[in-house]
């Protein structure tokens, strides 16, 4: 059994419902991965456009006030990514290093016409911390968050395309986005779109097939490929840009083939003294080999592709912080009547280990229980806020001692 909590305590709405304005299914059905979809501010549930995530004056405070350092900001002017030693520098007394952002260096350049990229927000800004650990966990979904903040008039970059989905938030200002149609279906993130310039800037002539305007509150979603390039309007313009990693069958193929290593026909050598260079002498080793692959294949169970996926994916997300003071506090003192909730986006699974012991694996650990422990630990792991007192445990002492490992071990947390 393995699980990720997906829903925010209390009921929330879906983080999607931010970001798109059709329901799930639709979206799934017609959009993802497929096509671009606008949503407007009046179609978007939740609050009134996106500046309880990033505000102007966020961006202030990181520049200014949170000893911001690379690679957390990117300069861009005219296409270009600056050198970071022309706006970061020294931290001053007690903090020895060279690569902190120098917030007027940086206020200049942007009044110059630069673009500023905040990068990492999913990792650095609380609001936005939260809202992608949600989202994440929706589409099941590593990502990241940007927030790109362009001068009057400017256009931090030339048309691309990117090898990751991308949802654009409109926080402040206005931009206008041309997109055009992929020249490359569905790219993995090997085949960037540098390799491709030529094309890229050929098709970017043409008339694009969307041309919009997003306005605060405004939402773009992008399937990876599709060529676009934005430009402020008037005013400075601030977005997020919440880029979702791509899970493609190509990655089923990566672990297809790592798993192959085990095939014994599959690792044999070729013939003394082939000629690599020969078509014809390498004719009828292909045909062995492929049907040693067919073979091959026809033995591999699901569960294994399954679990190099999840070793695969799960660390590229993180679950719900915790404070660990608090969180050590509340453990120390807890009894039956205290609630405790599951870390919300923690990835787990859950299995049995010999008779007497479970085994629960997670990011980079596993732990080992009693097995008369499973029931309790799929219950306090489901996701609801329950008593201590009413973990499925016949011992109540036996509740107190599995509820306070899970704190301590940071499974869980105070349901307040």
């Amino acid at each position: 059994m393995s699980g990720t909590t997906n829903e925010a305590p209390g009921g929330s709405r879906p983080a999607l419902s931010r970001a798109v304005a059709v329901e799930p299914g639709k979206f799934a059905a017609g959009y993802w991965g497929k096509a671009p979809l606008l949503s407007r501010a009046g179609e978007l549930a939740g609050p009134d456009g996106f500046a309880d995530l990033l505000s102007p004056d966020a961006v202030d405070e990181l520049l200014s006030r949170r000893g911001l350092r690379t690679p957390f900001l990117r300069v861009a002017q005219q296409g270009k990514v600056l050198p970071a030693d022309r706006f970061t520098g020294g931290g001053g007394a007690g903090a020895e290093i060279t690569d902190q952002v120098l917030d007027d260096q940086v206020m200049q350049l942007y009044a110059q016409g630069a673009t500023l990229v905040l990068q990492g927000l999913h990792r650095l800004w609380p609001p936005l911390i939260d809202y992608s650990r949600r989202l994440g966990a929706e589409l099941r979904r590593p990502l990241q968050v940007n927030a790109y903040l362009t001068p009057p008039g400017s256009q931090g970059f030339s048309t691309h395309y990117d090898t990751h989905d991308v949802f654009v938030l409109q926080v402040d200002g206005t931009k206008r986005w041309r997109l055009h149609e992929p020249v490359l279906a569905d790219p993995l993130e090997k085949q960037a779109w540098g390799g491709r310039a030529d094309e890229v800037s050929a098709t970017a002539q043409g008339e694009p097939d969307l041309d919009v305007v997003l306005a605060p509150g405004d939402a773009l979603y992008l399937p990876r490929g599709w060529l676009h390039s934005a430009e402020a309007l008037g005013a400075r313009s601030l977005h997020l840009t919440i880029g979702v990693r791509a899970l493609t069958r190509y990655a089923l193929v990566e672990e297809l083939l790592a798993l192959a290593a085990d095939d014994a026909r599959l690792r044999g050598t070729l013939p003394y003294a082939v000629d690599v260079a020969d078509p014809d002498a390498i004719e009828p080793e292909l045909t062995e080999t492929v049907e040693a692959l067919r073979d091959w294949l026809t033995t591999v169970e699901p569960s294994e592709v399954a679990a190099r996926l999840r070793a695969r994916d799960w660390p590229s997300a993180r679950p719900e912080p915790v404070s660990p003071l608090a969180q050590l506090d509340f453990a120390a003192g807890l009894d039956a009547g205290d609630e405790i909730r599951v870390r919300e986006g923690l990835r787990w699974s859950l299995a049995d280990d010999g008779p007497e012991h479970v085994v629960l694996r997670l990011v980079g650990r596993t732990i080992r229980f009693p097995s008369y422990c499973a029931p309790a630990l799929r219950v306090a792991l489901a996701g609801e806020p329950l008593p201590v007192g009413d973990l499925p445990l016949d011992d109540a002492a036996d509740r107190l001692v599995l509820a306070r490992r899970l704190l301590n071990e940071a499974l869980v947390v105070p349901a307040r």
